[in-house]
């Protein structure tokens, strides 16, 4: 059963400084275990005279692969508290990797994971995250007297249009989130009193990102 959850959209970069260390989170969206570690080895290689790039990610719908690293770091200081951020926040299809220019002072194992943890809190800042929603493609022939209440029932159910095609007569294709799917149809069949003819155009993940609707059609 499809079930809504949140992935990194598009990546970014966030950095904090604690007693002259540097932190600098970097963010990107990977489907693969192999696109994490390709993207590690890179930044890596980008920030190769920092003294600490650690990482951690998760990916799947369900979280299902999550790995941390501490690099040299003390245990349980760095990777871990990076991961439990991207758990907590529910994020999936992520990768991020904090580079640490060391500043001259310790700060303690409690310090680290504050500032661990504070890095890619700023990194997530800094990025686009999308809510993935179920949802059901919903395609509308109707004639042209009935546009207008498809229309306002769409509205009034916040239900985005996809496309409108006039032709002989109007077809509308709507994106319904699958919780309200049959509430929709259901309106629209009484209201055009059954003369209006729907097909399920098949169901899929959709969201919005920075106002524009995002097909998932993978």
């Amino acid at each position: 059963m499809m079930e809504p959850y949140k992935i990194l959209y598009q990546g970014g970069q966030g950095e904090l400084v604690e007693k002259k260390s540097r932190f600098i989170a970097t963010t990107r969206p990977v489907k693969s275990e192999e696109e994490a570690v390709a993207f590690v080895e890179e930044i890596k290689k980008k920030y190769w005279d920092a003294r600490h790039n650690c990482h951690a990610y998760v990916i799947g719908e369900r979280g299902q692969t999550s790995r941390c690293s501490d690099d040299g770091e003390p245990a349980q200081t760095a990777g871990r508290p990076m991961l439990d951020v991207l758990l907590g926040e529910g994020i999936r299809d992520v990768c991020v990797v904090v580079t640490r220019y060391f500043g001259g002072t310790l700060l303690g194992t409690g310090g680290l994971v504050r500032a661990y943890s504070g890095a890619v809190q700023e990194g997530l800042r800094h990025s686009l995250i999308v809510e993935k929603i179920p949802g059901k493609r919903i395609h509308i022939f109707t004639d042209y007297n009935g546009i207008g209440k498809i229309q306002y029932i769409a509205g009034q159910m916040e239900i985005p249009v996809l496309d409108t095609e006039y032709t002989d007569q109007v077809k509308v294709t709507l994106m319904a989130p699958v919780s309200l799917s049959d509430r929709l149809t259901a309106q629209i069949t009484e209201r055009t009193a059954g003369k209006a003819r729907i097909e399920d155009g098949g169901t899929l993940y959709y969201g919005i990102a920075e106002g524009n609707m995002v097909l998932f059609e993978d």
